[in-house]
């Protein structure tokens, strides 16, 4: 079994222990990754505080060049990429709705070359015959980066290539569940980039704990659990950190009375659906109008039950299995609470015999507010349809939850659904679609579903912090 090494400074490093990556298909160890020490997170952040001074003053547009010759590094090993990301996160090369494998390492390298097109120019506030003021956008230093498992070289970009794009340097601490594709992105960055400028660290939480609380870290950029970004919040207080944190999400959709059920049902499908449901972006909560529940309840059943669910590399296959043996846990418990509490199981409902962390595709109808199943996060291939009659009413239960990531409405109006989609308390609200992001438009969570933004001008200057410089005349 080949153990794939940490990258400090340019260089391959390994470690004392190792921990196991399980391929989730079958439950299988097929490779491992350094446990590092806290010694080797220290030796990994002055690595990259070395090479800041440098970094930050290479001319901006040798960044944007090295940053697209690394995505065409990403291209030309975009089959190697894929196959990393199936077998340890069981993402599907393809997916339902295309959203796979492919799409992960696709969406990686498009979202390489058009952040590294983005720039922020220097603003003027005043220029006259008194002064000339200028407000000036510079690099913080050394941003760690902690990504999660369910789409794991994708966020590894969506952290990275901004930071180095604003003159940052970066060590990246990848999930232990997933870090082989992330070390591969790594490898390859290094071939390009001065020795220092990406590093990266593997480990469980006690490798994450120490690069989050590191005296030399200047930001730190998180996508995960509520609950482990409040831990980070705390680690960071001791030197004033930036902050990013794309945080968990319960997003609800709204499908307004006057909807072609047949031509939204497999939309709506996706949403839920993808990645089995592991995107903190899913729709997770599915609010429809009285008049087409039970038509809508019954073509979302149909089309899940007919779901090609399987290992991943499977060309046919639409859904893979769950990641972890955790996560399975938490689906299973969340089916039975609602089962126990009335809900009506349209289609799947269990865990499937078979190798792996196979959990069949799940509409659950009579569902409401208070079951856990709706109250709580799933993660995991279960769509609870709750019905309503009046949509403020609907409107008022999405908004009564404490996560606010993205939320949707669908409506043969477009006008009439984005009027109600603003009234949604979430930080990306969608019309007739969810969860699809860009990497040209700013997307970040409210409530407790995160702290700042990620992606196109807004996402970059949260790499950076401002200089307001004043420059008198006369």
């Amino acid at each position: 079994m080949q153990t794939t090494p940490m990258i400090i400074d340019g260089r391959a490093v390994a470690g004392e222990r190792t921990l196991g990556v399980i391929n989730p298909a079958d439950g299988e160890v097929f490779a491992a990754v350094p446990q590092a020490t806290p010694a080797q997170v220290d030796l990994a952040v002055a690595a990259a505080q070395a090479a800041f001074p440098a970094w930050s003053k290479t001319p901006d547009g040798e960044r944007q060049r090295l940053l697209h010759a690394l995505g065409d590094a990403l291209q030309a090993h975009l089959p190697e990429l894929m196959q990393l990301v199936t077998q340890e996160s069981g993402k599907p090369l393809n997916g339902l709705a295309g959203i796979g494998a492919g799409m992960e390492v696709g969406g990686a390298i498009a979202w390489t070359h058009v952040t590294a097109d983005l720039d922020l120019p220097v603003e003027v506030i005043q220029d006259n015959a008194e002064a000339r003021v200028e407000v000036h956008r510079k690099p913080l230093g050394v941003v760690a980066s902690i990504t999660p498992w369910n789409w794991p070289l994708l966020i590894a970009i969506w952290h990275v290539i901004p930071a180095l794009r604003a003159g940052n340097t970066v060590v990246i601490k990848p999930s232990e569940y997933t870090p082989l594709a992330t070390l591969r992105f790594v490898e390859l960055a290094n071939e390009l980039l001065p020795p220092g400028v990406l590093n990266a660290v593997t480990g469980d939480g006690e490798a994450g704990a120490a690069l989050a609380q590191h005296p030399g870290v200047a930001k730190i950029v998180f996508t995960g659990s509520t609950a482990t970004g409040r831990k980070i919040m705390q680690a960071a207080a001791g030197n004033l950190k930036r902050l990013t944190l794309e945080l968990g999400g319960n997003d609800a959709g709204i499908v307004l009375p006057d909807v072609d059920v047949k031509a939204i049902a497999s939309k709506l499908l996706a949403a839920t659906l993808h990645n089995n449901g592991q995107t903190c972006a899913c729709l997770k909560r599915l609010y429809v109008h009285d008049s087409l529940y039970d038509e809508l309840c019954a073509e979302l059943a149909r089309l899940a039950a007919a779901t090609v669910v399987g290992d991943g590399l499977a060309p046919e296959t639409q859904l893979g299995p769950l990641q972890n043996r955790e996560q399975l846990a938490v689906v299973e418990e969340l089916a039975d609470d609602a089962r126990r509490r009335g809900a009506r199981f349209l289609c799947g409902g269990h865990r499937l015999e078979r190798p792996g962390y196979f959990y069949a595709p799940t509409v659950i109808a009579d569902a409401d507010d208070g079951m856990r199943v709706v109250a709580k996060e799933q993660f995991g291939p279960l769509v609870p349809v709750l019905r309503y009659r009046d949509v403020d009413d609907a409107i008022a239960r999405a908004n009564a939850s404490e996560a606010g990531l993205g939320g949707s409405v669908w409506g043969a109006d477009p006008a009439r659904a984005a009027e109600l989609a603003q009234r949604l308390e979430c930080g990306t609200a969608w019309v007739n679609e969810h969860g699809a992001v860009q990497p040209d438009a700013p997307f970040g969570g409210v409530k407790q579903s995160g702290i700042g933004v990620e992606f196109g001008r807004h996402g970059l200057a949260e790499y950076t912090s401002l200089q307001t410089v004043k420059v008198m005349k006369g």
